[in-house]
């Protein structure tokens, strides 16, 4: 999770500690329930309201009680661990929706500033890349790299639409297919080389060297050129057009890094601030 949007969480629920989990295979946060009903509102015994709200939700055939998870948490009272109520991010957010708050209004404007965004992003697409070009220069990135990024953007998609019409069609498969490329020629999956980065929600490809991102694109390119060329079908087929466009990539690694005699995987990122501990705190660098 990004520092800006740590410091507006801190801020709606007004420096109220909610207590959150980071699920690493799973790159989601979960925080406690009963910490966000006490942050929104003036129950005396917290969990008596929650323990309220959940069976009315469950009543309701409400979809949020499906997505509550237990997970251990640290106890403020006598710091053991308990299993606990929790829900993700999007589950946070319509929990908030539904708890009658005057402390949840300023969230539900928040909210509902946002929805009203995007709607006009769906009218006038120009909108969203203007927001993500003015996101990218408020954090120092140059005109030509933002240009660049979009490029890549756009690279991306072209090599989506290809395995689509080789028979891919699921989130999980095309996350497959890009954890092959990323194999072959990082020697780690994305998520793995997430973490050797400092990186939880954040874009692996916004904190790459220049060298990273252009191993990247290569891998990428020669999967979709390979995949045009030899028409594979299915899962399988495509993992194995994968492993070559990343060993493509690998072998241009292999090749700068004997001359430069230096690994050009880093664990550099661009971040202003890094996680510490196990929890989810962050500190300033």
């Amino acid at each position: 999770m990004s520092k800006d949007k740590l410091e507006t969480i801190s801020n709606l629920f007004e420096g109220n500690e909610i207590r959150s989990i980071w699920d690493n295979e799973k790159e989601e946060y979960y925080f406690s329930v009963v910490d966000v009903i006490s942050a929104l509102t003036n129950a005396n015994i917290p969990r008596n309201y929650w323990s309220d709200l959940k069976r009315k939700l469950k009543e309701e055939g409400s979809q949020l009680h499906e997505k509550i998870v237990q997970l251990k948490m640290k106890s403020k009272k006598d710091g053991k661990n308990y299993l606990t109520d929790t829900l993700d991010t999007k589950g946070i957010l319509r929990l908030i929706e539904s708890v009658p708050s005057p402390k949840a209004e300023p969230f539900k404007l928040w909210l509902a500033n946002l929805g009203s965004e995007r709607i006009d992003e769906v009218f006038d697409p120009e909108i969203a890349i203007n927001r993500a070009v003015d996101y990218y220069r408020k954090r120092g990135y140059s005109d030509k790299w933002i240009k660049d990024r979009l490029d890549g953007i756009v690279d991306r998609k072209r090599l989506t639409d290809v395995w689509k019409e080789g028979g891919i069609t699921k989130n999980y498969e095309y996350g497959i297919l890009t954890n092959e490329i990323y194999q072959e020629w990082s020697g780690m999956k994305a998520s793995e080389y997430k973490v050797f980065k400092g990186l939880r929600k954040e874009s692996l490809r916004d904190n790459m060297s220049d060298i990273e991102v252009l191993l990247t694109d290569l891998g990428e390119t020669a999967t979709r050129e390979l995949a045009k060329k030899h028409k594979p079908y299915g899962l399988e087929q495509n993992k194995k057009i994968a492993r070559m466009g990343g060993n493509t990539a690998k072998v241009a690694r292999d090749d700068l890094e004997k001359k430069l005699g230096e690994s050009v995987i880093t664990k550099n990122n661009n971040l202003n601030y890094k996680y510490i501990e196990s929890q989810d705190k962050i500190e300033n660098k």
